[in-house]
C-alpha cells in the first residue's frame, strides 16, 4: 500500500470540487437561458451579453436568445461561424462562415434550382433562427417566400389555372407544391380571427396567449383532456364544441415531411388528385402543432381519421374528394334517392297501368 500523501489527496479534492462547480454552473446557465448545449453556453454568452440585448446593438445584430438557444448553430457555438474576435472593436465586422462549409449538399441542390443566383441562404433563412418544417407553422414558412413573392401577385398568377387560388395559398405552405417529398402530413394549428371573430383572416395563436388560456397548465391540456399526450377524435370534437373558447379554430395545413431546396414547378401538383384523391394515407396522418416558448412548434399525434371527420375534427380543412363524413354520406344518399323517387315511381306506375290505358284508348 502506498503511504498517505496529504498533497495528493488535496489535489484530488480540488479536482472534484472544480468538476462539481463546472457542472452546477452549466446547469444554472441552461436553466436560466433555456440552452441545452452544456459548456458552449458559456462561450456563447461572451457574444450574447451584447447581441442578446436589444438596447446594446442595432436591430440587425440583435439575436433572440430564446429562439437561438435550441438551434444546431447554438450548439456548435458562435465562434464556429464567426471566428474569435476578442474585444470586437467598433467598426470591425466579425467574419461570417460560408454556409457551404457545412451544407455543401444543400448548396449543390439549391444551385440547380430556379432560385439559384437570385438570393443566397440568408435571403430566406435567419441563421440564428434555423428550424425544420416540423418546427414552424406553415404561415411562417410562407412569410419566407413572401419576402420576394408578393402575395396578391402570387394569387393572380396561380389563379390562371388554380380555382380558389387565394384559399389554396392561404391553406398550404409553398414548399408543399414547390419541393419534392414522398411523405406528407396534416399539421393542425390553433388559430383565431381578429377581435375573436370566426371569420376573416385567421392567425396562429401564440404561446403566451395559449398559456394564459390554460391557466398555468400545459397548453396541450386545452385539447388533450386526459393528459396522455395523444389526441383522440373525441377530444378534437370536444375542443371544437367547447363554448369557453368558441373563437378558436383548428386549421389544418398539408406539409411535407422533408423539404428539398430544389425549388421547382412540379407538373403533378397541377393535378387536383395530388391532394383531392379519395382517402390517401397522408390525409389520415395528422398532428396538433402547438407553439413553444422558444418560437418553435411541437407535434402531438392525433388519432387517424381526424382530417376525414370534417364536421367536428378539422372544420377549416374540408377537402372535397379526400374528406369523408358518415353524416354527409347519408344526407347525400337521401338527396339522390329523393331525386330518383319521382321519375322511377312515375315510370313504374305508367308501366303497371299500361293495359288500362290501352283499353281506354280502344273504347274512345
Amino acid at each position: 500500500m502506498k503511504p498517505y500523501n496529504k498533497h495528493r489527496f488535496f489535489r484530488i479534492l480540488m479536482t472534484l470540487a472544480l468538476l462539481a462547480g463546472s457542472c452546477l454552473g452549466a446547469a444554472g446557465q441552461d436553466g436560466a437561458s433555456g440552452y441545452s448545449f452544456g459548456d458552449q453556453a458559456g462561450k456563447n454568452e461572451a457574444c450574447l451579453s451584447c447581441h442578446g440585448n436589444a438596447q446594446k446593438v442595432a436591430g440587425g445584430s440583435y439575436i433572440d436568445r430564446t429562439r437561438f438557444g435550441h438551434t444546431t448553430h447554438a450548439r456548435i457555438g458562435c465562434t464556429s461561424c464567426h471566428g474569435v474576435n476578442p474585444g470586437h472593436p467598433d467598426g470591425i465586422r466579425t467574419p461570417r462562415a460560408d454556409c457551404r462549409e457545412c451544407h455543401l449538399d444543400i448548396n449543390q441542390e439549391y444551385s440547380a434550382s430556379i432560385h439559384a443566383g437570385k438570393t443566397m441562404c440568408a435571403g430566406c433563412h435567419n441563421p440564428h433562427q434555423v428550424e425544420t418544417p416540423k418546427e414552424i407553422s406553415g404561415q411562417e414558412i410562407n412569410k419566407m417566400c413572401s419576402g420576394c413573392h408578393e402575395s396578391l401577385e402570387m394569387i393572380a398568377k396561380h389563379g390562371e389555372w388554380l380555382p380558389q387560388s387565394d384559399l389554396h395559398i392561404r391553406m398550404l405552405p409553398c414548399i408543399t407544391c414547390h419541393t419534392g417529398s414522398k411523405n406528407y402530413f396534416i399539421s393542425m394549428y390553433i388559430v383565431k380571427g381578429e377581435d375573436g371573430s370566426r371569420f376573416g383572416r385567421q392567425e396562429v395563436v401564440g404561446y403566451h396567449e395559449l398559456k394564459r388560456m390554460a391557466a398555468g397548465r400545459n397548453i396541450l391540456s386545452l385539447i388533450d383532456s386526459n393528459g396522455d399526450n395523444y389526441v383522440s377524435l373525441t377530444e378534437l370534437r370536444n375542443f371544437n364544441r367547447d363554448p369557453s373558447h368558441k373563437f378558436l379554430r383548428l386549421q389544418g395545413m398539408m406539409t411535407p415531411e422533408t423539404a428539398t431546396h430544389r425549388f421547382e414547378i412540379l407538373d403533378n401538383r397541377r393535378n387536383c388528385t395530388f391532394c383531392h384523391a379519395s382517402g390517401p394515407g397522408a390525409m389520415q396522418t395528422s398532428f396538433i402543432a402547438l407553439p413553444e416558448e422558444n418560437g418553435t412548434f411541437r407535434r402531438v399525434a392525433v388519432e387517424k381519421g381526424a382530417v376525414l371527420d370534417a364536421l367536428y375534427g378539422t372544420p377549416d380543412f374540408y377537402m372535397m374528394g379526400s374528406t369523408k363524413n358518415p353524416a354527409l354520406n347519408y344526407i347525400g344518399l337521401a338527396v339522390i334517392c329523393g331525386g330518383l323517387i319521382l321519375p322511377v315511381g312515375h315510370g313504374s306506375l305508367r308501366f303497371l297501368t299500361r293495359k288500362n290505358r290501352k283499353g281506354k284508348e280502344h273504347q274512345s
